[in-house]
């Protein structure tokens, strides 16, 4: 008897994601059918040369533009739930539900026609991990790449505020955090900034605490970012209220509690702010890209 997942894998399966796998025979070129489900509505219908990548190997697809009325014979050959879905730029990232061949991705490319001017045909690519580590592509982060300026939106109530090279800033009461990512009426992302002796001193409230953060949490890429090593939190030298115990206990609460909010620890206040405009511009960089949620 095979042994029972873990908890965790449990909590992350999805079941409004399944893959579907089936073989036709009336295709040579492309005899399988690979359709991604969500709540059972086709998501992605694809044909395949194969029916998994080969080792160090890719398999090319079209997509199935008559899925799922086609007429032709199609057999089950393979149902399972996904644990992930995501998408870095171009490519479209999965995590099956099942032991072995669990990962792969599809690398969707625009070429253009030779000789035609303006018109452009997609070629899609099905890899897996193996394929990745032995051909190791170049891939540039889309943030690195060229984009138009962002807009920052910082908090009134910031005295000595960061400051974001490139990018156009404006001050502005914010419902949460400090300091808002903006693309005209919208907001892309949130950030909560903290000094070492702010966090410290909100740790004694830790309801109050909880209840800010929460409210930071609910909206789209939030985070709470802190100008201070984790370090600080746990050596008794540079606290003086609170034990190291107390400290790393509610550090840890807050990440249990509000999954959602990433918690970032950072050397000093120069770091912080690199890492905030990072954050940004990666977030800026996504903002067109289709949305899988």
């Amino acid at each position: 008897m095979s042994p029972r997942p873990s908890q965790r894998e449990r909590v992350t399966r999805d079941p409004a994601w399944e893959w579907v796998l089936r073989s036709t025979p009336v295709d040579a070129r492309f005899p399988y059918r690979l359709q991604i489900l969500r709540n059972g509505t086709p998501w992605l219908s694809l044909k395949a040369q194969d029916k998994w990548p080969g080792a160090g190997k890719q398999v090319f697809c079209q997509r199935d533009t008559d899925a799922p009325t086609s007429g032709e014979p199609c057999e089950d050959m393979e149902r399972c739930s996904l644990v992930s879905v995501s998408r870095l730029g171009v490519r479209l990232s999965l995590v099956l539900d099942r032991r072995s061949k669990r990962r792969c991705s599809f690398l969707s490319l625009s070429k253009a026609y030779k000789g035609r001017q303006g018109e452009s045909y997609e070629q899609i690519f099905w890899q897996t991990q193996q394929t990745l580590v032995q051909h190791r592509p170049k891939i540039r982060p889309p943030s690195l790449r060229p984009a138009t300026p962002f807009s920052v939106s910082i908090s009134t109530e910031e005295r000595y505020p960061w400051r974001f090279n490139g990018a156009t800033s404006v001050r502005a009461r914010l419902l949460a955090g400090d300091y808002a990512l903006i693309d005209g009426d919208k907001t892309l992302a949130l950030v909560e900034r903290k000094t070492f002796e702010n966090l410290l001193a909100d740790l004694g409230v830790l309801p109050l605490l909880f209840q800010r953060l929460q409210d930071l949490s609910a909206q789209p890429n939030s985070a709470l970012v802190i100008e201070a090593p984790y370090e600080d939190f746990i050596s008794p030298r540079r606290l003086h209220h609170y034990t190291p115990a107390f400290c790393s206990a509610a550090i840890a609460d807050l990440y249990v509690r509000l999954p959602n909010l990433r918690v970032v620890f950072c050397a000093n206040r120069k770091a912080a702010n690199a890492w905030t405009q990072a954050f940004f511009a990666a977030v800026w960089a996504a903002r067109d890209e289709p949305s899988i949620s």
